[in-house]
């Protein structure tokens, strides 16, 4: 079985319960920098580098039961038994895999936009974009936007990708992310979490203007987590929590301090 590798963690706030914090695939935990500030007064918030993240370590293994194992070998070097989980995207999957398979250290569980389904090949352009980029000639990172800007048009997902673009020595760029793996294993992260069922409270939340989570989807999801709530976000696509943060920082506030008010 592929060992657990050690996750970067950053760790702020200072209440009783936790909650872990995971990003999506191409971000790290600064991407979930809003929600955690607005959970910090309640809660001891940890966000995680999923692996091959951010400042975590890389691998040439990876698929989403071996990152869930990352995640509880993280909680067990932190001390924490047990905690709230919240993924968007790839991240979503590993919350759901951590809380299939261990459900007794997650208390409530959020998802934002992905569904506990397998993915097609929907980011195919994006990786053959970064690989094709020739870090050895680049000077600025304004240069490399530049490249990446005939096949990913959007200015907001170049942002995004370039937070992972570092200085490599003195004078070249080198991705901060394994990107060779992220690229080669791909397929991995496409999969479902298990299909076995998860009884803890459960809050999905999607960008009514992603596809990631359709209708059809929402019967299977109630089959597999039956304590399941559900929000859609009017207006939002995939990067819902940092496209309407307040909108949603109020939905996992709310949600995760429901029992507070019980």
């Amino acid at each position: 079985m592929p060992r657990a590798v050690r996750l970067h963690t950053e760790v702020s706030g200072s209440g009783d319960t936790s909650v872990i914090l995971l990003h999506g695939l191409f971000g790290s935990a600064s991407n979930l920098l809003s929600v955690a500030r607005s959970l910090e007064n309640h809660f001891t918030v940890v966000r995680m580098d999923l692996r091959n993240h951010g400042k975590s370590a890389h691998s040439d293994q990876m698929d989403i039961p071996v990152m869930a194992e990352d995640v509880l070998a993280a909680m067990d070097e932190l001390k924490i038994a047990k905690a709230h989980l919240l993924g968007h995207s790839l991240g979503g999957k590993v919350a759901m895999q951590v809380a299939i398979v261990h459900p007794e250290r997650v208390i409530r569980l959020v998802v934002a936009d992905i569904a506990p389904v397998r993915y097609g090949r929907g980011h195919d352009n994006i990786i053959t974009a970064l690989l094709g980029l020739e870090l050895r000639s680049l000077e600025n990172r304004g240069q490399a936007d530049e490249a990446l800007k005939k096949d990913i048009p959007e200015i907001e997902i170049r942002q995004f990708l370039l937070k992972n673009l570092m200085r490599d020595g003195k004078d070249g760029w080198a991705w901060r992310m394994n990107l060779a793996v992220i690229a080669e294993l791909y397929d991995n992260l496409r999969d479902a979490p298990s299909s076995e069922p998860f009884n803890g409270p459960t809050l999905f939340i999607r960008g009514e203007r992603s596809g990631y989570i359709r209708d059809e989807n929402r019967a299977p999801m109630m089959r597999q987590f039956q304590d399941m709530y559900f929000e859609t976000i009017a207006n939002a696509g995939h990067w819902l929590h940092a496209e309407y943060p307040a909108i949603f920082n109020g939905l996992v506030n709310e949600f995760l301090r429901s029992d507070e008010a019980a």
